[in-house]
């Protein structure tokens, strides 16, 4: 049979069914001793019959473009297709060789023998019983698919999501995961927690400012994806409209969760069905009906999802002390989930509505101080992270440059790294922005770069260690700059830098100008 569309593969199927039964039709009138076999025989093909006639009325009806598509059926019509053809042939081939056999009007074709034996029609009825039962599961399972897509489509359209709050977004594709030879031993216990049937539902990772925790978070849910454990990521961002606060966080979650199980997809649908503003809930509410409810019915499939991770990160930065705290209750509820695993890595500063919320569920949670991690550790990674970068500065820089121009090939040598390393511990933060600012085309001089970041070494206690990330570069703005034009960069800076800090919701450079009463050109300059 050569290869068609689901549609005329059946018809073709049944074509060929109907001349087997024909043939087996004279049979039964003219042999004598094989009319029970025979009979048997017709009767399967009847049935053959109508299970083809119902998967062309399947694959004729508005959805069928979609089955047609399917391996199932194609794979069973194709076997079908062969032993009928096996069969006609032989049944053709002993009918021609009787009529050229006949010897007289009298014996006509009443001189045909019967091909098979008894034991050969019981093989063949129960072959095509298997290719009846095949061609029915192949379109339940594709009837199952179809309503599962349907189920997927209705429950998009229904749930409101966070625009770039998954780690998987375009807007965070390039944004930085840890280098392999760093938080080594942190990400293998992240993982170790994550595999482990035993472990607390909650990994909590806190950390100061600056510590790397977004990295961590994007790391890991890459590792938990590369695995297909990763259930969905919520990356919140202060001052932004949906990232901002928890409004969206349990609806965008739940979206995942059925774009990456389909068959979770019927129980959010049956949940959104009952109620149909439940997005707009308690967060309560929209927890436990849908992800806790929906999960609980994943009983029927416990191999495929014995486990699921969540990955929320920066939940410091959601606006509301009160939703932090219901927040961390609430994921700590998954430990009540029987049918699946549900975990959550969630990462923050220390602040009290966070230290406040994991206090209320002591002792149902595993957590690690970032900043508490041992020293040498720290250097460690931070000494690894400059070595790669400065490497890259190196290689980049070189390539651009003459051969006069090019820095060694051990630039910027052991001491300054550990000189950049000790200015850095323990915020990982300071290390790559001192690269960007070294690698800055801008200037396109990684030497006098350099050279600047060295010269506040000693100026600023730990406290100030954020303040030392960030002055050299804002000093950059006044360089070689006469006193009246420093004024007023350091007022214009006030003024826009100091508004868009302040601004609840961020603004266009377009309105942005309009609230200041300033040209957009002269956003545009201060901010580049």
């Amino acid at each position: 049979m050569e290869v068609l569309g689901g549609a005329s593969s059946v018809i073709a199927v049944i074509e060929l069914s109907a001349k087997v039964a024909g043939l087996c039709l004279q049979y039964c009138k003219n042999v004598k001793k094989a009319k029970g076999d025979i009979e048997y025989l017709l009767k399967e093909l009847n049935r053959l019959d109508t299970t083809l006639k119902g998967a062309q009325q399947l694959l004729e009806s508005p959805n069928g473009k979609k089955l047609e598509t399917s391996q199932h059926l194609h794979s069973g019509l194709q076997s079908c297709y062969l032993q009928l053809e096996k069969l006609y042939a032989q049944l053709e081939e002993t009918l021609n060789v009787g009529k050229r056999h006949q010897v007289m009007s009298r014996i006509g074709i009443r001189a045909l023998q019967w091909p098979f034996q008894s034991t050969d029609i019981n093989t063949i009825i129960r072959n095509f019983k298997n290719y009846r039962d095949d061609l029915s599961v192949a379109l339940t399972i594709d009837q199952t698919t179809q309503i599962l897509d349907i189920n997927q489509t209705l429950v998009f359209s229904n749930l409101p999501t966070a625009k770039n709050a998954a780690f998987e977004s375009h807007a965070n594709e390039h944004n930085a995961q840890c280098h392999p030879e760093t938080r080594v031993d942190l990400r293998r216990d992240i993982m170790t927690w994550a595999e482990d049937s035993q472990s607390e539902c909650i990994f909590w990772l806190n950390g100061m400012a600056g510590t790397g925790k977004s990295t961590i978070s994007r790391t890991v849910a890459q590792s938990f994806a590369g695995k297909g454990i990763l259930g969905g990521s919520f990356f919140f961002k202060r001052g932004e409209r949906d990232r901002g606060n928890a409004a969206l966080l349990f609806t965008s979650i739940a979206a995942q969760l059925v774009n990456k199980m389909p068959v979770f997809a019927a129980s959010v649908k049956d949940a959104i069905d009952v109620d149909h503003a439940l997005s707009t809930k308690t967060l309560k509410e929209q927890f436990e009906q849908l992800i806790l409810k929906p999960l609980a019915c994943l009983n029927e499939h416990p191999r495929k999802f014995k486990k699921v991770v969540l990955v929320i990160d920066a939940l410091d930065e959601c606006e509301g002390d009160n939703d932090i705290k219901v927040i961390i209750h609430l994921l700590s509820q998954a430990k009540l989930l029987e049918s699946v695993q549900l975990k959550t890595f969630v990462t923050s500063r220390p602040e009290l509505p966070i230290r406040l919320g994991f206090n209320s569920i002591r002792g149902e949670y595993q957590d690690i101080v970032l900043h508490k991690i041992p020293a040498p550790i720290i250097e460690h990674d931070i000494t690894a992270f400059l070595e790669y970068e400065l490497s890259d500065i190196r290689k980049e820089y070189n390539i651009q440059m003459p051969d006069i121009q090019h820095l060694p090939s051990d630039w910027p040598g052991c001491e300054i790294i550990q000189k950049l390393v000790q200015m850095a511990v323990p915020l990982f933060i300071f290390a790559a922005t001192t690269c960007r600012f070294i690698k800055d085309p801008a200037w396109s001089d990684p030497i006098g770069q350099l050279n600047k970041i060295l010269g506040y070494r000693n100026q600023y206690t730990e406290v100030d260690k954020l303040d030392a990330t960030y002055r050299p570069i804002l000093d950059q703005l006044l360089i070689d700059k006469v006193e009246p034009a420093r004024e007023s960069i350091v007022q214009d800076f006030r003024l826009i830098v100091g508004s868009i800090v302040l601004l609840a919701e961020p603004l266009s450079i377009k309105f942005l100008a309009r609230l200041l009463n300033l040209q957009e050109s002269k956003i545009y300059g201060r901010l580049n």
